[in-house]
């Protein structure tokens, strides 16, 4: 039996990834230019699927950039005139705050404990030319729930709403008209080598950071949101990309298409569903976080404390690979992915043994 991957990130490869990797082998593309027409047809039909997967809105492009973590980086360069507001409930929410405070963008953060989610409610104030949520932390497990993030952008209307979705799409519906900037790196939900990030960009963003930008109130990068969205017009890249990752996006993401989304979707549903009622019964494994409403679906946590060293290696004994605990909590948890790649059998195999876990 082949290892199967429930790390949250480089996770499991998407199950047909196998077969487009020989064809791309085969075909060359690993060795293609990146301003031929051959790369273009493919950036092209990548950015086709994802609209159609994603049931995205015509005033949204699509851009790559190398991850998330660039991401952050030309987030801060490109939109943050007066400050930013940082919803922090983890280490990945907390690094992007990080990243604007080294930058000197004036960065506010909201925080919570880990395992829980900071109210931010009542936040109203315009000031914000950034407001920065994590949908799935990843570190923790902690979901911010839709509603709650859509409501920060009504109360905020001047400020540009930027959704990490690193650990959500494609699974997670957002609904596009009511966010301003979506992001996401391949290696986790969408089962690919690591090495490509995604960047959803509405028209009002693209618009305030041209303006921003060529009224010179940010920094000018090498890259930065201007020239990615120039080359992205003529399915481009300002640097060489990862084109075998873009390639494996195409595919992959048509896979999914006729898969179905919402299949996918009621699929991880259903998987996080078994782990999470066993975990609540499970005599001395307990889910990190409590609060039943905001337990992501794609990355689950499990507060195992001394145990978690023993658990991952009985798990690793059956060529089940899972995730330790992130940062402070290094050691003393162990995190489990829930992605498409995952299917049903092979989730309730893992619960199946956690369950028996003593």
């Amino acid at each position: 039996m082949r290892k199967l991957f429930f790390t949250p990130g480089p996770s499991g490869l998407y199950y047909t990834v196998d077969h487009h990797l020989k064809e791309a082998l085969k075909s060359g593309v690993a060795s293609i230019s990146h301003r031929s027409k051959d790369f273009m047809k493919i950036s092209e039909e990548a950015t086709i699927n994802m609209r159609e997967l994603l049931q995205l809105s015509d005033d949204y492009a699509m851009v790559f950039a190398s991850s998330a973590t660039e991401i952050w980086e030309k987030l801060a360069d490109s939109l943050i005139q007066d400050k930013s507001l940082h919803i922090v409930n983890g280490a990945f929410s907390k690094k992007f705050y990080s990243i604007a405070a080294n930058l000197e963008n004036n960065p506010e953060i909201i925080e919570s404990v880990w395992g829980d989610l900071p109210d931010f409610s009542s936040v109203n104030n315009d000031d914000y030319s950034l407001l920065a949520v994590t949908h799935n932390e990843t570190s923790t497990g902690v979901r911010t729930p839709l509603d709650s993030i859509y409501k920060l952008k009504e109360n905020n209307p001047q400020g540009t709403l930027a959704i990490d979705a690193v650990s959500s799409l494609p699974i997670v519906d957002f609904d596009y008209h009511r966010v301003d900037t979506v992001y996401a790196s391949v290696q986790k939900a969408f089962g690919l080598p690591a090495g490509l990030g995604i960047w959803l960009i509405n028209d009002e963003t693209q618009e305030k950071a041209r303006k921003l930008y060529a009224d010179g109130k940010v920094r000018k990068s090498t890259h930065n949101i201007v020239s990615l969205l120039d080359q992205a017009e003529k399915f481009q890249t300002p640097s060489t990309p990862n084109v075998l990752d873009v390639y494996l996006l195409a595919k992959v993401t048509g896979d999914m298409i006729t898969r179905g989304i919402k299949q996918i979707r009621n699929d991880g549903i259903y998987k996080s569903t078994i782990l999470y009622n066993m975990l609540d019964n499970h005599p001395t494994l307990k889910p990190f976080v409590g609060r039943k409403e905001i337990r992501s679906e794609t990355v689950i946590v499990i507060d195992s404390g001394e145990q978690s060293q023993r658990l991952i290696d009985y798990l690793s004994e059956k060529k089940l690979i899972v995730g330790g605990g992130y940062g402070k909590m290094k050691g003393r948890q162990v995190r489990i992915a829930n992605f498409p790649t995952h299917s049903k059998e092979q989730f309730e195999m893992l619960v199946d043994l956690i369950e028996k876990f003593e």
